[in-house]
């Protein structure tokens, strides 16, 4: 029992030590306690103190490489980059510009002593993982590559060639413990030249309504990687799933899907079904002429014609106008004509219906007609854009 009451002073903190030692020296009868229980009051002790330590770990703040995360949205997918940010300038303040690739970046692959001692490539940041998140399906420099969360790294070689490489491992420390086995996707781009970059920096540098381009920037070297979404076949999916939810329920859900299809000529039997639901629940001028667009857009002309002229029957002046623009932007001047002259009939005051009437005639190739109506809406005091708008074509037609 010695043996254990020694093993608990020698493990226990200091403080403890010279607790024990004090009760031991001021309180003698309770030496033969502290012997016999000795080894529980050991355990006891230890438990307490890694209890205790772990209680005085507070949060600092980070220094170094500093953490940061960018996101952009395309469509309904938001992509995410979490890394760390080496700078140009070392911790000492010595200035590395000119010494990253090639150097502090080995090109191609390296062998490193520590980790799995591999062929490894560069961590594409600092510290940690740098992680690339894509909350759908996406398309990497045209190569499928699913949702899910991605450890990122990449190889740099001196002709300028850069292998992305997209790991299924995601929390190893940076590149160390990299296995090709682990490999989502490789893909090879190619890197051009920057402004002086201090900090290592990810940005979305392009993006548009189905693509985004992810840039690393570091020193005078950008690294350019192409996304693609399949933005349609994504907002389809997520339409017929809210619309067996809560978007069911009204009619604007309907619609709204039903528009999508229209504005972006796709999927146009599905989209009509839901424009008839739309209208079967509220018929008003937007899901009337949305049904008719897309019938129009099938073809079906003279039930889309018929269709329009309902919706027209009880239309403000601003609906009207809006669905004569429609066919003159589908170059249907005489049907677009109609439209125009209706307005002009129902307020021969106003100078905008005129000015749009002028629109449709110049669209056609009328120019005498054209030129009439934009003198007209002149003479009716027009609004300043109006006024301008009636001008500018007056100018264009040679009658200014």
């Amino acid at each position: 029992m010695k043996r254990a009451s020694k093993m608990f002073l020698t493990l226990s903190d200091e403080s403890s030590e010279q607790h024990v030692t004090l009760k031991s020296n001021k309180h003698r009868h309770m030496k033969t306690i502290t012997k016999v229980i000795g080894y529980p009051l050991m355990m006891a002790a230890l438990f307490f103190y890694s209890e205790f330590a772990q209680c005085q770990t507070v949060t600092t703040p980070k220094r170094g490489s500093l953490p940061s995360k960018v996101t952009q949205t395309v469509g309904l997918t938001d992509v995410t980059v979490n890394y760390s940010r080496p700078k140009l300038t070392s911790g000492n303040g010595t200035d590395r510009s000119g010494q990253i690739w090639g150097q502090l970046v080995t090109y191609g692959f390296f062998k490193s002593n520590f980790g799995n001692q591999g062929d490894n490539p560069w961590r594409a940041g600092a510290n940690e993982n740098t992680t690339i998140t894509f909350s759908n399906d996406v398309k990497v420099e045209g190569k499928e590559l699913a949702a899910g969360t991605y450890g990122l790294h990449m190889a740099v070689f001196e002709d300028g060639k850069v292998t992305v490489i997209f790991s299924n491992n995601s929390s190893s420390w940076g590149s160390f413990f990299y296995e090709k086995s682990e490999d989502a996707l490789r893909v090879d781009v190619m890197s051009k030249s920057t402004a002086k970059t201090e900090l290592l920096t990810y940005d979305f540098v392009e993006a548009g309504n189905n693509y985004a381009v992810l840039s690393l920037k570091w020193d005078e070297k950008e690294i350019p990687i192409k996304i693609e979404m399949n933005v349609n076949d994504q907002a389809l999916e997520t339409f017929r799933n809210e619309l067996r939810s809560r978007g069911g329920f009204g009619w604007q859900g309907y619609q709204t899907a039903a528009n999508y299809c229209l504005i972006n000529t796709i999927n146009l039997e599905e989209g009509l079904s839901w424009a008839e639901t739309a209208v079967t629940r509220n018929g008003n001028f937007q899901t009337l002429t949305t049904k008719a667009g897309i019938l129009n857009a099938m073809g079906k002309t003279a039930e889309a014609n018929t269709i329009y002229d309902q919706a027209g029957q009880n239309a403000t002046v601003a609906q009207i106008n809006v669905l004569g623009y429609q066919f003159l932007g589908a170059k249907q001047y005489d049907t677009a004509i109609k439209y125009f002259k209706m307005n002009v009939e129902n307020d021969p005051t106003n100078a905008n219906g005129y000015d749009s009437l002028g629109d449709g005639y110049k669209g056609k190739g009328d120019k005498k007609k054209a030129i009439k109506n934009y003198k007209k809406a002149l003479t009716l005091n027009p609004v300043a854009n109006v006024k301008a708008a009636s001008e500018a074509s007056l100018k264009e037609l040679g009658a200014l």
